[in-house]
């Protein structure tokens, strides 16, 4: 007993000090941060449609098998030989799961496990992929989180606006980043050797790591981006997005608030507390903090009255 306890705390100590170490320190996979993690919230609750869900497989890789057939990327479309008209595109509008849900049964009354031609397939995001991942993760009862920041993997040179899922593995015990959007069309023909299902550090940049890079002048925030969309203010967008997303509300990429406008440039106090937001963000995510910032914080929050 007293040889495992050791190695246990040998083995948290090492992830806390070794970048890139993929054990989880103790607070990663704390019973709170996974009860929160397990529980629908207000976008992800596929509510009167619950009933879809009945039948989906039960483990990651079938589910994000389930996703991709029923979801087409509203950029790849003409990948898998598709032109969208306009009011198609529109439905990457569609904020919470529950409307995607009725949508997708809109298009093809099948159950979601029967995968769709791509044109009869709801148009969405990356965000959206990790957001109805999450929803199935967690009705199957497994700890997930849709993570806002940057992939390296879209454009070499780059980091790309985007979204993945980490979900807690419990026989590994440590939460695993997954790219649902990542089908064989894409891999393909982005030549990706890495397992999407197990992201290897570096793919996926959280916001808050972006942020931190940007400000220590290690990363150029001209590189971090979407299209002609980029810069600081880019980043310090995607970083509250990302708190936001880690207290269980999962923003569309145009949703925003006052401290992610571009208008304006932050004040030196909205400096500080966006390097605490990234400082709490960019690593292994201590759940208690995050709550704490979140709570404490208006400004990290969405403005009162506002709904999903």
């Amino acid at each position: 007993m007293v040889t495992r306890l050791m190695g246990a705390a040998l083995s948290c100590l090492l992830a806390a000090a070794l970048p890139g170490c993929r054990h989880a320190p103790a607070w990663a996979g704390d019973g709170a941060a996974r009860r929160f993690y397990r529980t629908q919230g207000p976008v992800t609750d596929p509510g009167r449609h619950a009933g879809l869900y009945a039948g989906l497989p039960r483990d990651v890789r079938g589910l994000c098998g389930v996703v991709q057939g029923v979801m087409l990327h509203v950029f790849w479309a003409d990948r898998y030989g598709v032109t969208l008209p306009e009011e198609r595109k529109r439905e990457v509008n569609l904020r919470t799961v529950e409307r995607m849900l009725a949508r997708i049964a809109e298009l093809d009354p099948r159950p979601l496990t029967a995968r769709r031609e791509p044109l009869k397939r709801l148009v969405g995001n990356c965000r959206d992929h990790a957001v109805l991942l999450c929803s199935m993760l967690r009705h199957a009862g497994i700890p997930a989180r849709a993570r806002c920041g940057f992939a390296t993997y879209f454009t070499p040179g780059r980091h790309e606006d985007h979204w993945v899922v980490e979900h807690w593995d419990g026989p590994r015990g440590r939460w695993v980043r997954v790219d649902p959007q990542l089908d064989e069309v894409q891999v393909k023909a982005l030549g990706i050797a890495f397992d999407p299902f197990d992201l290897p550090p570096g793919t996926f940049v959280p916001a808050g790591e972006a942020w931190r890079r940007c400000r220590a002048g290690t990363l150029d925030p001209d590189r971090c981006g979407i299209f002609d969309m980029h810069g600081l203010w880019f980043v310090r967008g995607n970083l509250v997005r990302d708190v936001m997303a880690l207290n269980g509300l999962e923003l569309l990429p145009w949703d925003w608030n006052a401290l992610m406008s571009r208008e304006r440039e932050p004040t030196a106090d909205e400096y500080r507390l966006l390097d605490r937001a990234a400082e709490a963000t960019a690593g292994e995510v201590p759940f208690a903090e995050v709550r704490a910032l979140h709570a404490s914080e208006p400004a990290l929050r969405m403005p009162p009255g506002w709904a999903p």
